[in-house]
Order: C-alpha cells, then structure tokens, then sequence
C-alpha cells in the first residue's frame, strides 16, 4: 500500500501537470509514482480475488478451478 505522502505528491504532480507543466525531473517523478502505485493497486486487487469464493442461488460453490487451484496452494478456504 502506497503511503498517504506519496499519494498526496501523485495527486499535486496532477494538479501542478494541468496547470502550469511539469519539469523534467518531476514528469519522472510522477511516472515512478504512477509505476508504483498501480504494481500496489494490482497486488491488492490479486490478493482481493485469490480470496473469493463463489457459491450460486442454492449455496453451492462454482469457483473456476483455477481459481481453486490458487487458493489450494496458499491454503485458502480450505481448499483440497
């Protein structure tokens, strides 16, 4: 997860990008940030995922196999 000061300098590089244009340095700035918050944001979308489980109207559960097989693995829902 990204920390509250770097998403507040990706949200000031915007600002600072649509009003008066960035510099050189602080254009790859901006792209590091981007970089790294969107590697954080898929991480957590991964693990969000990973973890579901997904059972239809009568309870049983229709989690694609592969999606099983994933959760075998990291040992969740005690999946055998």
């Amino acid at each position: 997860m990204l920390s509250e000061e770097k998403i507040a300098r990706i949200n000031e590089l915007a600002k600072k990008k649509k009003t008066e244009g960035l510099s050189e340095s602080e254009a790859n700035e901006q792209k590091q940030l981007r970089e790294e918050y969107l590697s954080s944001f898929r991480s957590g979308m991964r693990h969000h995922i990973e973890g579901m489980k997904i059972v239809d109207p009568d309870g049983k559960d229709v989690t694609p196999d592969k999606l099983k097989k994933i959760q075998k693995a990291k040992g969740l829902h005690d999946r055998k």
